[in-house]
């Protein structure tokens, strides 16, 4: 039985439409959910909206409309979203339904029960675009321009509230994080959250009465959940905790992909409700970086924030993809404008990869009639390359694997450019007059090699990935078998290659998109 993976997103806050860093987080997690399935193991992927709190109260009330109508328009765009960007997902889970209801109340339950939830009143600063409570040694800034750590505004805020017993778990969190030093990737978020629990934590106030859209707490009139402990617990309920049914099996959650920017509510706060409530932590919290537009910080008072559906439809999903992955150090923040995506793009997937398959499954087209090459005349040069396609390949896997996801696509280019070098030197189009059994045994090479690296690329690229292998009639595609296990000869006895299209077309830099 296939091993579970369980991956997840941040469920996004659905108070504005989704941006180019929402498409970012889903993109990489697609990638590695996709990567993990080649293994042969079961994934589950999560994504989904988170859609209580005070912010979308503020949103609907700017927009003149209800909060339930806001919430559904909304989760409507960044579903679109995922749909539009091929993201994989296996459930996407919205916070208003009432199963997700059902399950928060259950935590909480759980929580009361352990003796760590109390009544008191809850007098301090909030940040109301952070949906998060800040110590005053935490601030910058004085009076009125007072910030948090985000640089978001802050107020003071009192009111009646139920508290979390957050600093009992000071010490167990500490043993945590020393006991396992990947729970928290990478090393600079680990470092930022260990400082950060050492320096003492203060119990939570986890309820709210100024306003009433969020889960109700229960046996306590008039207060709904602090947003953060409704939305930590999507990543239970959407596998239908309470209940340990069939979907219970991928709980613990393998990875926690999310923004730098909440990183302590996941690998504080959620590790420390759930040691309460006696559920079994999740693996690993990867805090990713942000994504910069030239270097500079989305802000629609800048004006610079891009639909990602526009950019998708401008320069093509896949190649929006593997720009994202290619050029951001995984972790790091990284930037993009349209001359990057056009410049990598084109180098890598046209005029590389693209290209090689391109001439190499035209020729074969035209000079054989699309029938597979046969044996040949093979030399050594033809082993040494596929040795070093397997090499890439697993180069990319290890890499992926430790979710290093820019240096798995940089092995895997070693491995493009290792063919387009075979290539130009054996010169099949030369070989067809002088020694047409040697331009076989290249030819054939440079099929087996051409689907490895489709194969291999496809999580990053799966729509571009996908239409390749068809054109030489690779329907099995799996990463595990990447060593072609007798493919080849199967294929070639039943299939022929037509005159290709181009997969991977050269972008031209659109006018209108930045």
């Amino acid at each position: 039985m296939a091993e579970p993976y369980y991956i997840t997103t941040a469920i996004s806050y659905p108070n504005g439409r989704p941006h180019i860093g929402h498409a970012y987080e889903a993109i990489a997690a697609d990638a590695i959910a996709r990567f993990q399935r080649q293994t042969g193991r079961d994934v589950r992927f999560q994504t989904g909206t988170d859609e209580h709190g005070l912010k979308m109260v503020q949103a609907a009330r700017a927009a003149g409309t209800s909060v339930r109508d806001l919430a559904d328009e909304m989760a409507g765009h960044f579903k679109a979203m995922c749909d539009a960007l091929a993201i994989s997902y296996d459930r996407f889970i919205r916070t208003t339904e009432d199963a997700h209801h059902a399950a928060s109340q259950a935590l909480w339950q759980a929580m009361a029960a352990s003796g760590d939830l109390y009544p008191s009143r809850y007098e301090g600063w909030y940040s109301v675009r952070d949906e998060a409570f800040y110590d005053e040694k935490e601030l910058t800034g004085e009076g009125k321009d007072r910030r948090s750590p985000q640089g978001t505004p802050v107020e003071w805020t009192a009111e009646e509230s139920w508290f979390f017993r957050l600093s009992a778990y000071q010490q167990p969190l500490l043993d945590l994080f020393a006991a396992n030093p990947d729970f928290i990737r990478p090393e600079s978020r680990r470092n930022e959250v260990v400082r950060f629990v050492e320096g003492g934590l203060s119990d939570l106030s986890v309820s709210r009465t100024s306003f009433d859209w969020g889960v109700n707490v229960p046996g306590a009139d008039g207060h709904v959940m602090y947003v953060w402990v409704d939305a930590l617990t999507n990543y239970l309920s959407g596998l239908g905790y309470p209940d340990e049914g069939a979907d219970w099996k991928y709980w613990p959650a393998d990875l926690h992909l999310i923004g730098k920017d909440i990183v302590r509510f996941h690998a504080v706060y959620w590790p420390a409700f759930l040691l309460s409530a006696g559920i079994a932590l999740p693996k690993q919290v990867f805090g990713h970086g942000f994504l910069l537009h030239r270097g500079e910080k989305m802000s629609k008072s800048i004006g610079n924030v891009v639909d990602p559906i526009e950019l998708a439809e401008a320069f093509g999903v896949d190649a929006l993809r593997y720009f994202l992955l290619r050029d951001v150090s995984f972790g790091q923040d990284g930037s993009y404008s349209a001359e990057a995506i056009v410049t990598r793009v084109n180098a890598e997937l046209a005029n590389s990869f693209g290209n090689l398959a391109q001439r190499t499954l035209s020729f074969i087209a035209k000079n054989l009639d699309g029938a597979f090459p046969g044996p040949g005349r093979a030399d050594p040069a033809d082993g040494i390359l596929i040795e070093e396609m397997v090499l890439a390949c697993a180069a990319f896997g290890a890499a992926f694997g430790n979710l290093a996801l820019s240096q798995g696509i940089e092995a895997w280019m070693r491995g493009v450019f290792a063919c387009n070098q075979y290539i130009d030197a054996q010169a099949p189009w030369a070989l067809r007059r002088t020694d047409p059994e040697r331009m076989h045994a290249v030819l054939r090479t440079l099929v087996r090699a051409i689907r490895m690296l489709a194969i291999t690329i496809l999580p990053v690229v799966p729509v571009a990935a996908a239409k390749m292998l068809d054109q030489i009639g690779a329907t099995e595609r799996d990463h595990a078998a990447i060593d072609d296990d007798g493919w080849y000869d199967r294929t070639a006895a039943t299939s022929r290659i037509a005159p290709p299209s181009p997969i991977f077309p050269r972008l031209e830099l659109p006018v209108e998109v930045g």
